[in-house]
């Protein structure tokens, strides 16, 4: 009864301060289950990415990772952006290096340069487009070059290539998402075995042997969107298991089952409701970009028509 009464008393002042604020919540599909029932909107990183362009609040708070809250920030220069953990930093972002970038663009002078919203920052300052899971066979689609450069996992790279048959070059053969990175065959395997009348729906920065053996690729709304639609009543879902919280209040109609009990994201989980309310009573930790990268960042996000 005493930790009840404590969660309540933190949601209803995390709610005060917010208002006192006028700060709005956003938080990833990855995020803890608290996080998700206080926030305002839920959603993969384009869904928060056009709520924080269209809000008029003063504050956003991104509950999420660095790279995820720096497009919010650039998206909306002139607001406070918060992210509630300072070392909630994307791993596989951390995979990545500038010079790689340039070396690549350098090697291939003819082709147009594609980065993942999981990308440094900085990064996006030297692309011709972003993207994210949702849109990315779409921007990928509209580019000029019959080859790309591409910035994020390799994972990644072979979904766009398939989807958009161009060549896809990665600056780097070693980034992956290490999260969708440990879902094994072995796992998926398994969880068909044990869950036999289920369907499997699939991140694309899975492998591509689970990529093959899912009903459905897609982002996180992406999936929620197939799950809300489809017939079946079942599905296995080979993503960061936050999502299958959502899911599961979402749809309570239907079942929904992990790929892998160990896919969690620790950097996505760092945010508790107690930073999150240190974040809104303290002002931190705000984001800051560079005036100069951020206006080549935004030109990249509003050239992939975003």
């Amino acid at each position: 009864m005493h930790r009840k009464n404590y969660i309540r008393n933190l949601k209803k002042e995390i709610l005060e301060l917010k208002e006192k604020r006028n700060a709005v919540i956003l938080a990833h599909n990855y995020q803890r289950p608290e996080i998700q029932d206080i926030a305002d909107v839920l959603g993969d990183s384009i869904t928060l990415s056009l709520k924080a362009k269209d809000t008029n609040k003063d504050v956003i708070i991104y509950c999420g990772v660095d790279v995820q809250a720096d497009i919010a920030k650039i998206l909306n220069p002139e607001k406070i952006v918060l992210l509630p953990d300072i070392n909630a930093k994307c791993p596989m972002a951390l995979m990545l290096y500038l010079d790689d970038l340039k070396k690549a663009k350098k090697n291939n002078p003819r082709s147009e340069t594609l980065l993942y919203t999981n990308t440094p920052t900085v990064m996006k300052a030297y692309g011709d487009c972003l993207t994210t899971s949702a849109n990315i066979t779409e921007v990928a689609g509209r580019m000029k070059t019959d080859t790309i450069v591409w910035a994020s996992d390799i994972h990644m790279a072979d979904y766009v290539a398939e989807k958009s048959g161009k060549k896809v070059i990665p600056i780097s053969e070693e980034v992956v998402c290490p999260v969708h990175n440990q879902l094994s065959l072995e796992d998926l395997i398994s969880a068909m075995e044990k869950y036999p009348t289920a369907e499997v729906l699939a991140h694309p920065e899975c492998l591509s042997e689970i990529r093959k053996r899912a009903r459905h690729l897609a982002s996180t709304e992406g999936i929620l969107r197939y799950c809300q639609q489809s017939d079946m009543k079942e599905f296995i879902i080979a993503t960061e298991n936050g999502l299958l919280y959502r899911l599961k209040k979402e749809i309570p109609n239907k079942e929904f089952y992990p790929a892998s009990e160990t896919a969690i994201c620790t950097a996505m989980k760092g945010i508790t409701l107690e930073r999150l309310r240190d974040s809104l009573k303290e002002m931190k930790y705000q984001i800051e970009i560079p005036r100069y990268i951020l206006d080549k960042a935004r030109k990249a996000i509003e050239k992939s028509g975003w």
